[in-house]
């Protein structure tokens, strides 16, 4: 038995920037926050020639180009899986489409499990990389590169997206008072909403390649909105990240008309009038989890339990894909 979890992730700013769409024209940059919240693969060795699969739904098949999660298909051919005993089991602490970037977490955890099974080591950049591919190239989604590659290291990291495809990756460099201020004062929220967002990043995958100017200067934007994130954290100030992440949803919200409802920004606006500095919706939008930024967050949490939002807790993860048994 093989059991492997990967963390779900926090976008502090730069979302966006990590499409292929977009940086290999301008270069992309993003801050985001691993937490203690993990999609979870297990892999068992079967006593019978065939394969079982496990998800919301279960599969019983006897090779991978049979199986129709197209993400374990992928990733048993990548890895030339073929008389295959196994069986692949996958359960998450938060619920698929809420913005926390599950899908790359689930292929890291899974590419980690079958290298595993196969007595390989994978280094967290080849990880992420094989996550990027399997989604990107091999699937065609309009997804970016942040999930996989915070899902692999872990921690708090700044990612540079380059224009030959690459990517460089650095931890934040923050004191231990400054990381202490920043995870006591974040409060996250669930929304109730679930969504696909293929709808909104294929919407801006398409206005990217066009080069359309509202978008691109939208994108710009944000690029140097995640630059200010890193720099405030850096100088040990995560009360003007508070501030910064308010003038972020200002200008992501624009981005599509589907980035928000009527219902959101009413919770938003709560959130603010309750005494937070600032705070976005994660992930690509249109439902998911708000995040915000409050020093009085009895106030806050007390306000938006009476408007009808569930708060999750959470703390930073450090340890990235790993196998914990």
């Amino acid at each position: 038995m093989i059991i492997v979890r990967s963390p779900l992730r926090l976008s502090f700013g730069g979302g966006g920037t990590d499409l292929p769409s977009y940086y290999k024209s301008f270069g992309g940059f993003l801050v985001a926050a691993a937490i203690d919240k993990y999609v979870y693969v297990a892999l068992h060795q079967t006593f019978e020639r065939e394969l079982i699969v496990k998800y919301s739904q279960m599969e019983h098949v006897q090779t991978p180009d049979e199986v129709r999660h197209p993400i374990i298909r992928e990733a048993l051919k990548l890895l030339d899986f073929k008389d295959i005993h196994l069986e692949i089991v996958s359960m998450a602490d938060i619920p698929a489409g809420t913005g926390l970037g599950s899908s790359g977490s689930f292929t890291t955890a899974l590419l980690k499990g079958l290298h595993a099974y196969k007595k390989n080591l994978i280094h967290p950049q080849e990880l992420a990389e094989q996550a990027c591919h399997i989604e990107i190239d091999l699937l065609g989604e309009p997804v970016g590169k942040q999930d996989q590659y915070i899902a692999a290291y872990g921690g708090l990291t700044c990612f540079d997206f380059l224009p030959d495809g690459s990517v460089q990756s650095r931890p934040l460099r923050i004191t231990p008072e400054t990381q202490h201020n920043l995870e006591d004062n974040l409060v996250l929220f669930f929304t109730g909403y679930s969504r696909n967002s293929s709808t909104i990043l294929k919407d801006q995958d398409e206005k990217s390649k066009v080069q359309d100017k509202k978008m691109l200067e939208n994108i710009h934007n944000i690029k140097e909105l995640g630059k200010k994130v890193c720099s405030s954290l850096e100088a040990g100030d995560p009360d003007a990240f508070g501030k910064l992440m308010h003038e972020h949803w200002l200008i992501k919200k624009v981005r599509s008309p589907s980035m928000t409802s009527g219902e959101i920004d009413k919770w938003y606006d709560l959130g603010i009038k309750s005494g937070a500095l600032g705070g976005k919706l994660i992930g690509a939008g249109g439902g998911g989890f708000l995040l915000f930024y409050a020093h009085d967050k009895a106030k806050l949490r007390k306000a938006m339990s009476k408007a009808g939002l569930k708060e999750v807790r959470f703390r930073f993860d450090f340890e990235g894909t790993k196998i914990v048994v």
